[in-house]
């Protein structure tokens, strides 16, 4: 990767060499597989452990204190939504660890735990959406269904339908244009509302007098997937688009695809994690759920899950525990909060500022501050940090830009970084600018992806 002047420069495009851009190719190829397969935080988990243990970690709560290695790889998952990765290094943990955190949730439609009715010759499923949507988005357009299902019996089903070729596909109608007088003339915040993202799921009638429709559909749930009305009482399902990833623009540059927030960083946190079979200082992964809801719940950051991890590996590598040991080891972490940006999109110019916004094309993104009603909810990393941060990235010639949420009073959003900074840790936000952001569809060049893995690359290698 050769040096450029951002200044008159500004494309992360004209730092690449041939090996880079064949190095690229290949990260952006597991990337694309990844963010096709891993719809939901379930799915998404999963792929980390299975890719963990390729690398040689190490369930941690698999093994008894005996046999543990005091600088060893080991991961432990949290309910199936959430997973943390260590790399244990060669410098005590109190001392400091190198931390990267994302999320594995992403916006979405999920079922209610009654979802299922009759009305006019169809059958529907009735849902409530998770994080922050524009609901007229998610109608007409082709949806799939993941997620889990528990029986009576306490056995479960693995749901996965609309992603293969011969599966079914799914829709929320709109109206027709012919009819939608009433509609136009609403605030588009209103034209859908949250009650009317039903999922037509059915149209064939059974030959029973009363709910014909439904019954026949209830039978082919039991028929094909084992599944009782009763069972979705119990079960997660989300609702999410049909399709794989795909390369978009003439020139390849970009990807489109659901969920590349924050799953591109997960993954590129991911690949990092596993470049390198030794750290000097202990390098940490943390994937977590809820962030889009407030990293609520016993899987999100906020919960006892990270802590819990930590306190376990203290224990084991010193013998004994105490609660000034962790607190020492957090307030001397390195922390990237490895998360998304809005990247500044030209056809809706008014709402950002030019000058402190990511762009597509210019590398990682480095967002000081988020927050938003004069940064509220933000960490507002420390200048130290960011010059440190800063001088890193440039000895290894790494693209990067700043990136600011939107205009002052325009609105702004939040990332998990202030939850780690709570506990005495030195954090940014380091992650790559999106466009169409928390869209069914979300957008991204492959470079940024790129700059951001080399990013966490060397923080985990080099940071001290």
């Amino acid at each position: 990767m050769k040096s450029i002047d951002t200044e008159k420069n500004k494309s992360a495009w004209n730092s690449l060499e041939k090996g880079d851009l064949c190095e690229m190719k290949i990260f952006i190829d597991g990337y694309k597989e990844f963010i096709s397969k891993a719809k939901t935080e379930r799915e998404a988990s999963d792929y980390i452990e299975a890719e963990a243990k390729k690398k040689g970690f190490i369930d941690l709560y698999s093994e008894d204190n005996e046999s543990f290695d005091p600088k060893g790889k080991y991961y432990a998952k949290n309910r199936g939504k959430s997973i943390i990765m260590i790399n244990i290094g060669e410098s005590d943990l109190i001392d400091g660890v190198n931390i990267i955190g994302a999320h594995l949730d992403s916006p979405r439609l999920d079922l209610k735990q009654n979802p299922i009715y009759e009305d006019s010759d169809m059958v529907l499923f009735k849902t409530h959406y998770y994080g922050g949507i524009k609901k007229y988005q998610w109608t007409s357009l082709p949806l799939a269904l993941h997620g889990i299902v528990y029986k009576s019996d306490g056995g479960k089903v693995s749901i996965s339908i609309g992603e293969a070729s011969e599966d079914p596909v799914f829709l929320i109608s709109d109206l027709l244009p012919h009819l939608a007088k009433d509609q136009n003339a609403k605030k588009m915040s209103e034209a859908v509302t949250g009650e009317s993202l039903n999922v037509i799921i059915g149209n064939r009638p059974s030959d029973e007098e009363k709910n014909p429709f439904k019954l026949n559909l209830l039978k082919i749930l039991e028929e094909k997937y084992k599944i009782k009305e009763d069972d979705f009482k119990v079960a997660e399902l989300e609702v999410v688009p049909a399709g794989k990833a795909r390369d978009s623009g003439f020139d390849r540059s970009m990807v489109m695809g659901y969920g590349q927030d924050d799953r591109s960083c997960s993954f590129a946190a991911m690949k990092a994690l596993f470049s390198k079979e030794s750290y000097k200082r202990s390098a940490v992964a943390v994937f977590s759920d809820k962030e889009e809801i407030g990293s609520v719940g016993n899987t999100g950051m906020l919960s006892s899950f990270f802590e819990n991890f930590m306190a376990e590996i203290l224990f084991r590598i010193k013998g004994s525990y105490n609660e000034l040991m962790l607190r020492r080891l957090l307030s001397n972490a390195n922390v990237f909060s490895a998360d998304v940006v809005n990247g500044f999109d030209p056809d809706y110019p008014e709402v950002s500022d030019k000058l402190n916004s990511a762009y597509l094309g210019r590398g990682v993104s480095i967002s000081k501050y988020g927050g938003s009603k004069g940064k509220s909810g933000s960490n507002d990393a420390n200048a130290e940090y960011i010059s440190k941060v800063r001088m890193l990235l440039e000895k290894e010639n790494i693209v990067w830009q700043t990136a600011e949420v939107g205009k002052v009073d325009q609105g702004g959003g939040g990332t998990i970084a202030y939850i780690l900074a709570n506990k005495g840790a030195e954090v940014a936000d380091i992650g790559l600018p999106v466009l169409s952001m928390h869209s069914p569809f979300e957008l991204i060049s492959k470079v940024d992806l790129y700059m951001a893995y080399r990013a966490y690359e060397i923080f985990f290698r080099e940071m001290a």
